[in-house]
């Protein structure tokens, strides 16, 4: 089935899982770009409500089928500027239970991609996952590091190892067939839209706590992660997929400040002034007996922040003053109106006012120390990509978003 066909004048840009989480923010910062857009989902895991603000959008077109069930798919890839792959299983709870989809989901779908693209040569981005790192007990999580993986008895690896394949054959068909391909590995996720259906943690714990119900951690709730807002994971995937520097490379996609699961349970139950509290579930009442989790998972961002990003990716400024995760409790909100009004602050000559209007534009979605530059080394101008050193900042570090 499909809706709003996309005017046939101009390349359209297609998005396997556009109807995703992620997928629907993505599809609607292409458009607002400008782009012609076809999605193809299933809505498996997907829903068309990611897609409900641009759902009447003239340059949007939705095929709901899978990627290889959608008859039409050598033919909009044959006429397509770029592909973003991100269909997939996800979410632990579907991957534990439903283990033989989530496999065949990863690697089939992938695969049949993959070939068409290298068919036409379509530059094609895959979503890969930090579950790939597995059991490691690094600090941070490289690009480069050895991966270790649990025992096949445990369903979550199979699905690390579906993600790992689907990486080795990405990067084959880019050596052998030449495909320009694009890796990326997404860690915590976070954003409006998310659901808690498939056991994203952040979700869930304001679900519970909206309804002033126990916030359930399971475990024993030390156990950390790395959250990054939806709208910073787009901007680093656009920018990779424009940039031909990035070709036939791996790249993390996260958040750099690790919070624990208990932490944040807390600071759940604390923004939305809820009587919610803390209720510790065991893993094996939780998913099954054996469950494995992984301690820490942080990514190391310096590859990213290193990437040399053509100087007009992005015309639009994607990061806001302030983000939608970085609302004023209401609580606090009281006591700042008690104070009452502010002084009157003393005149800004005009130029300076327009002076401070001006932020420097972000290279990526990693926070990063401020007055650093990417040193000129990494310019390849024979790729056409910038040659002058980017200025890099420290976003606003709210990497828990309420919505």
């Amino acid at each position: 089935m499909s809706t709003h066909h996309a005017s046939r004048s101009i390349q359209p840009i297609l998005v396997t899982g556009g109807a995703g989480f992620i997928g629907g923010h993505l599809v609607e910062r292409l458009l607002a770009n400008g782009e012609t857009v076809v999605v193809i989902d299933d809505l498996s895991t997907g829903s068309r409500d990611n897609l409900r603000a641009v759902a009447a959008h003239k340059n949007l077109r939705v095929i709901e089928a899978t990627v290889s069930g959608c008859a039409e798919l050598p033919k909009i890839v044959a006429g397509a500027k770029a592909i973003y792959h991100l269909a997939a299983a996800v979410g632990v709870d579907l991957v534990v239970k439903s283990p033989l989809h989530t496999l065949h989901t990863n690697l089939h779908e992938t695969e049949v991609i993959l070939k068409i693209a290298a068919d036409h040569g379509v530059p094609l981005l895959l979503t890969s996952s930090s579950e790939v790192y597995g059991k490691s007990e690094k600090a941070e999580f490289s690009e480069t590091d050895d991966l270790l993986i649990g025992p096949p008895g445990q369903s979550r690896w199979g699905y690390a190892c579906s993600k790992l394949v689907d990486e080795f054959l990405a990067l084959a068909y880019g050596r052998e067939r030449g495909l320009p391909v694009v890796v990326v590995r997404l860690f915590n996720t976070v954003g409006p839209r998310q659901t808690g259906r498939y056991g994203m943690v952040l979700p869930r714990f304001i679900a519970a706590a909206q309804r002033n119900e126990p916030v359930k951690v399971f475990g024993d709730g030390l156990q950390s992660r790395c959250f990054c807002l939806v709208t910073d994971t787009v901007e680093a995937l656009i920018r990779l997929q424009n940039c031909p520097a990035a070709r036939g490379e791996v790249f993390n996609i996260g958040g750099a400040e690790e919070i624990s699961i208990r932490e944040l349970a807390r600071r759940v139950i604390e923004t939305l002034g809820s009587k919610s509290v803390i209720e510790s579930v065991p893993y094996a009442e939780a998913y099954a007996p054996g469950f494995d989790d992984m301690r820490r998972r942080k990514p190391n961002v310096e590859k990213l922040a290193a990437t040399p990003f053509a100087a007009n990716t992005s015309k639009a400024r994607v990061f806001p003053r302030s983000s939608p995760c970085t609302k004023t409790p209401a609580r606090t909100r009281k006591k700042l109106r008690s104070r009452g009004p502010k002084a009157s602050a003393a005149p800004v000559p005009a130029s300076s006012k327009r002076i401070s209007r001006k932020r420097p534009k972000p290279i990526c979605s990693a926070n990063r120390p401020s007055s650093a530059a990417v040193p000129a080394r990494w310019c390849r101008p024979d790729l056409k990509c910038s040659s002058k050193p980017v200025t890099r900042r420290r976003w606003p570090t709210s990497n828990v978003c309420m919505n």
